[in-house]
């Protein structure tokens, strides 16, 4: 059996180090090519960010005016990519042209395959050794049957709906989604999610061949993930409980081992915000343990998701022998560098996030801190609530140190600076854990009070 090529957010994932390295797009295809077990002309649309709709439009451009040129649309595309259709000489140019490369690099130098078609009888070969051979009209009836039933079981192999190119449209549309999700408000977020769901549903709710059924659930997965989460920062605590079981049950039908852990590493989030804690260990306790023995982003997220919840618990030594597993796998997966901008990324700016609430919760502020003003200066210009979360954080590590006065006044100014689309539930209980975390007696101060009152107007109010 051949093994199953990568989704698009690989390809990306190896595009991003490789131009780090300052490598060319050839180079960047050819290792797409030989990781992601894609073809050759896949590789060379991938390697440049393009998706089929670009690189369609890009090659009909191309073409413009001259005659007899040959056109392409998506559908085409992806046949020639996926291997189904050769194009014709004619195309192969404009294809190499397009992409500034040769034949041989878009896949298409290979001389002709043969078939070696057996002499020996369909009978003969569906005859146990020692059995009588029978007389002709039996011969042609069992022939009869085993073309009748080839064509029968062709027949539902070929009943799926979705087409190659249906399929990584929708892997695009996914992976943009999780791109999106980063910077965009979730109740904006909840409505793109759901679109695309209720696309990808509509196909898997009917018959598929079982790799386009595998990928239809790890689409389900994500998008279900998403939409948990984004509920979550809503506020909406049981309906994001229950599309985190959504999504886990689909990761789970899916057999991907990755996705699986990354489902649960995520889904301690909600218990970890909102209790019970002990819920969130476990979540991430699975997670890693479905990771063991591959080193990878997910794994150092499911450690440092389990160091932050120890920590909060109390667990001062489970916290620190995590957050040094998380650190330890974080180094071991290559992902430093990145400058990921993917919800299921897990870059070193996310990775600090976590590390800065495991050693927040254990008291140990001044290397919060330093941890804190690290991880925002790795944020870009456009992006959620991350680096809010830190400097509520920072705020909270000044009401540890009996800095009431200077917490206060911090969690109050992130809060304002928070867009109104922004300034979800989640975050006001952050500032509200300041309150909590003052010294006794420090709760009527001025800051205190001022704090308190900018929670209790609505968004956009401030």
């Amino acid at each position: 059996m051949a093994p199953e090529s990568h989704g698009p957010s690989c390809a990306k994932r190896l595009r991003q180090e490789a131009a780090q390295r300052g490598e060319a797009p050839q180079e960047i295809a050819r290792a797409i090519h030989a990781h992601c077990m894609v073809s050759r002309l896949r590789a060379q649309r991938l390697a440049r960010a393009l998706t089929l709709k670009d690189a369609a439009q890009g090659l009909n451009t191309l073409s413009a005016g001259r005659p007899n040129a040959p056109k392409a649309d998506i559908a085409q595309l992806s046949a020639w990519e996926m291997g189904r259709h050769q194009p014709q000489p004619a195309t192969i140019g404009l294809l190499c042209e397009f992409y500034g490369c040769t034949s041989d690099e878009l896949g298409f130098n290979a001389g002709p395959t043969t078939t070696c078609v057996s002499a020996t009888p369909t009978a003969e070969l569906l005859l146990p050794s020692g059995a009588v051979a029978q007389g002709p009209s039996t011969v042609g009836a069992l022939e009869q049957r085993v073309d009748a039933a080839r064509r029968s079981v062709d027949r539902t192999l070929a009943a799926g709906t979705v087409s190659p190119a249906q399929l990584d449209m929708l892997d695009e549309q996914v992976l943009w989604a999780r791109e999106q999700y980063v910077y965009t408000a979730p109740t904006t977020m909840l409505k793109v999610l759901l679109d695309h769901l209720t696309e990808v549903e509509d196909l898997a709710g009917q018959r598929q061949p079982a790799a386009v059924q595998v990928r239809l659930s790890e689409l389900t997965a994500m998008l279900a993930t998403l939409i948990a989460d984004a509920l979550m920062k809503l506020g909406h605590l049981p309906r994001s409980r229950s599309w985190y079981a959504t999504a886990r049950h689909a990761a789970d039908d899916s057999g991907n081992g990755e996705l699986r852990a990354r489902v649960r590493a995520q889904a301690a989030m909600l218990p970890f915000y909102y209790g019970p804690l002990e819920a969130a260990v476990a979540l991430a306790r699975e997670a890693r343990i479905i990771s063991r023995g591959r080193p990878s982003t997910t794994a150092a997220f499911a450690s440092a998701a389990e160091a932050r919840a120890l920590a909060k618990l109390g667990d001062a030594d489970g916290a620190e022998t995590a957050l040094r597993r998380a650190a330890a796998a974080f180094e071991q997966s290559g992902a430093g560098g990145s400058a990921d901008n993917d919800a299921f990324g897990f870059p070193e700016r996310r990775f600090r996030l976590y590390q800065s609430g495991t050693l927040t919760a254990l008291g140990k502020t001044s290397q919060a801190r330093r941890v804190q003003e690290t991880a925002l200066h790795l944020y870009p210009s456009k992006t959620g609530i991350d680096p809010a979360l830190l400097t509520l954080e920072s705020a909270l590590c000044l009401a540890h140190d009996r800095s009431a006065s200077e917490a206060c006044q911090l969690a109050a100014a992130t809060l304002l600076r928070v867009a109104p689309e922004h300034r979800t539930p989640i975050v006001e209980e952050r500032a509200r854990e300041i309150i909590g975390a003052l010294p006794r007696g420090a709760e009527s101060i001025r800051a205190a009070v001022d704090l308190r009152e900018i929670l209790a107007l609505p968004p956009g109010q401030m």
